[in-house]
């Protein structure tokens, strides 16, 4: 017996097989709508929805495939199957190009319709089923902007949701590339503050001599170019949050200053005397695992370590949580836009690679792969080697001259490329990555500035 919640829509121009279809529906207990024009058929799609429509593909006023057409362009758009006379499926061929589920050829018994309608009914309800499926999952797998079904992330989802409506200070840990500042940004959005502010610091990408500055502020005349009183980054960040990223390149001096901070709420802007309270919550984040050992040689203040870790948040690199790997492929192939999917041996190969560079590196490999397929299919062939395993024998074939570069272009690129590899294993310390690479600091910022 039909569902008699399910509508079908019969466009058929020749009367009797008209009355046929819509008696034996109606017998099997679905509600139906009759036309015999195909102008008709497409006004009634616009007005109303329907879960399958069954057309004659030859019809007066507009044919089936404008009826096809008007069917699969409607907002919720139902089943097609079409049906052609003649004994010729071509015109089928191109209405299933279209979009129909699936044709009869007349002259067909009723049996042969219904069993062909009750497999086109059973394919739709185990699609509905899927998208609900996916929505749920989905809806069970992301929180703000965070993305995650494994065990790992579901707790870090659990652990914002009990820090986040307190004051807390929050020191998040993890690796470069693990998303420390959105775990940052969930905390702030779903606090009482999420009002106010929210202000990131980036502590490794300030020059030592400008950073008291740019984080306190500081008087008109306090040195030479300050033209008037400028607020820094702690003042802006007043009934919100001040996310402090990459903790531990915080110069020791600015590192006494903000103690004092955390403990008293008050600033004293640089050429200034007054001391200006704030408002504000703070949230650190860093790569170093181990603070305690910076502290043990002397890098890292004790106090201020203690006045941060009052909440400590772990956040997995993406090799702790490989079966997060669909979600997140699914979310970037949705964000690039186009008609892609990946195939099974591509994404077998992204869950055994172990993403030195978490998902931050995820969505370059994605977004590289996307560009070189296209709208296509993303096949082994469109990751990089690394991931894929496979390499070009040498001189398998003669470089385009296009593709060589100058020299100089040439070395810049890989010395980026290898500032980048440092970058890595030093864990984005860039004191680490400049000890690697045997120049200064200051010669490592000038090279990453360029």
């Amino acid at each position: 017996m039909g569902d008699p919640g399910r509508r079908i829509l019969v466009v058929e121009d020749d009367p009797g097989l008209r009355f046929t279809l819509t008696d034996s529906l109606e017998e099997a207990g679905f509600s139906v709508a009759a036309v015999g024009d195909g102008a008709e058929a497409v006004t009634l799609l616009q007005a109303e929805t329907f879960d399958v429509v069954v057309t004659d593909l030859r019809l007066p006023g507009r044919d089936g495939l404008d009826v096809l057409r008007e069917a699969k362009g409607s907002r919720c758009p139902p089943s097609v199957i079409t049906i052609t006379g003649y004994g010729s499926i071509e015109s089928a061929v191109a209405a299933m190009k279209l979009g129909a589920e699936d044709y009869l050829t007349k002259p067909f018994s009723m049996e042969e319709f219904m069993m062909l309608l009750n497999k086109v009914l059973r394919v739709r309800a185990l699609e509905a089923e899927n998208r609900d499926l996916k929505k749920l999952i989905a809806s069970q797998s992301r929180f703000e902007e965070l993305i995650g079904k494994s065990k790992a992330m579901q707790e870090i989802f659990d652990l914002i949701t009990l820090v986040a409506d307190t004051d807390a200070t929050v020191l998040i840990l993890g690796e470069s590339g693990t998303g420390k500042e959105l775990v940052a940004r969930a905390v702030h959005r779903r606090g009482k503050r999420k009002e106010g502010p929210f202000v990131a610091v980036n502590c490794a990408a300030i020059p030592e001599t400008l950073f008291e500055a740019e984080l306190f502020g500081f008087e008109r005349g306090a040195f030479t170019g300050a033209l008037k009183r400028t607020e820094g980054k702690i003042e802006q960040a007043c009934g919100g949050t001040l996310f402090l990223d990459e903790i531990a390149e915080m110069p020791l001096p600015a590192q006494a200053k903000m103690l004092r901070v955390l403990q008293e709420r008050v600033i004293t802007r640089i050429g200034g005397n007054e001391n200006v309270p704030v408002d504000i919550r703070v949230v650190a984040a860093t790569n170093k695992y181990d603070l305690k050992a910076m502290v043990a040689e002397g890098s890292f203040r004790e106090d201020l370590f203690y006045r941060l870790n009052v909440f400590a948040v772990r956040l997995p690199p993406l090799r702790e949580r490989l079966e997060d790997v669909p979600l997140f492929v699914e979310h970037f192939i949705e964000k690039l836009g186009g008609d892609r999917r990946v195939s099974e041996s591509s994404m077998s190969l992204l869950m055994n690679y172990g993403f030195p560079g978490n998902v931050r590196e995820l969505w370059n490999i994605v977004e590289r792969a996307s560009i070189l397929c296209r709208e296509g299919m993303i096949e082994p062939k469109h990751l990089p080697t690394e991931v894929s395993g496979v390499r070009k024998a040498p001189f398998e074939e003669s470089p385009d001259p296009r593709e060589i570069l100058p020299l100089k272009e040439a070395v810049r690129r890989f010395e980026l490329d290898h500032i980048q590899r440092a970058l890595r294993a030093a864990g984005g310390s860039r004191t680490g990555a400049s000890e690697l690479l045997g120049i200064g600091r200051k010669a490592l910022w000038e090279r990453l500035k360029e």
